[in-house]
């Protein structure tokens, strides 16, 4: 029989106090209640920082979970139920928006495609599920990026491409986009990642009001923005169907 890893025991045994507890411990706390000598026990929660696991408050130098941990607990979310929870409203909305419908999660610096529903019409198109998008110039990846802390240091942090003359490089506009997409609660692309191409994206919230995906109406800038403008009723639809799916995974009204 193979031997377990006794490092990744021990990052677990941590993991698991830092979760059981309501207050940030410190290393000679974490270190005692593992049964670990100091020096090894900082090597260890010095990795798991180091990958996002676990964070340490500046000021006292305690120790806590960190932000990976959420988006790695909302996988299985994100895998097993909010596709399942999405399907009956993502195809109800592509019908009524006439546009195809996309739904995304943060993974790996980008944007996960894990749903796609094609535009209701008889026009040749590619199933998308699997692809993946990139965060700052999308209108799903600026919704993450807004509400999704983990999402909004990989933007920030990462390189932001120019893809077309209307994709937004600068940080301090990127930020400024972002702060409105919170006090608006939706995000639009309109050809900054595809020339002629428009979208308009709103978040999925769980039970605790953390972020786990968007969803979002792509289509023809022509179709999405006849006057120059995102239609209004299509942010309005998107916005409905992200706060219903929303309500189906425990997140009551918004």
């Amino acid at each position: 029989m193979a031997k377990n890893i006794q490092s990744l025991e021990r990052a677990a045994a941590m993991l698991r106090l830092l979760a059981g507890g309501e207050r940030r411990l410190g290393l000679s706390e974490i270190a005692s209640s593992v049964g670990l000598a100091k020096g090894t026990a900082h090597g260890i929660l010095r990795t798991l920082q180091a990958e996002g696991f676990v964070e340490q408050d500046a000021a006292s130098g305690r120790y806590q979970l960190g932000a990976e941990l959420l988006r790695l607990g909302n996988s299985y979310l994100d895998v097993h139920e909010l596709r399942a929870r999405a399907l009956v409203w993502t195809d109800d909305l592509a019908r009524s928006s006439g546009e195809s419908v996309h739904l995304g999660v943060v993974h790996q610096q980008g944007v996960l495609i894990v749903h796609h529903v094609f535009r209701p019409d008889d026009s040749r198109q590619v199933l998308e599920v699997g692809a993946m998008q990139p965060m700052h110039s999308t209108a799903l990846g600026k919704v993450l990026s807004a509400y999704d802390p983990v999402a909004h240091s990989e933007a920030v942090e990462g390189e932001r491409e120019a893809f077309t003359a209307r994709t937004i490089t600068a940080l301090g506009e990127f930020e400024a986009v972002l702060d409105l997409t919170r006090a608006r609660g939706w995000a639009a692309d309109v050809e900054e990642t595809w020339e002629g191409v428009a979208a308009v994206a709103a978040p999925i919230h769980d039970r605790r009001r953390m972020p786990v995906g968007a969803i979002a109406i792509t289509g023809a800038v022509e179709r999405l923005c006849p006057a120059g403008e995102l239609r209004p009723e299509l942010v309005a639809a998107v916005r409905e169907c992200a706060r219903a799916v929303s309500r189906d995974i425990g997140a009551g009204r918004f």
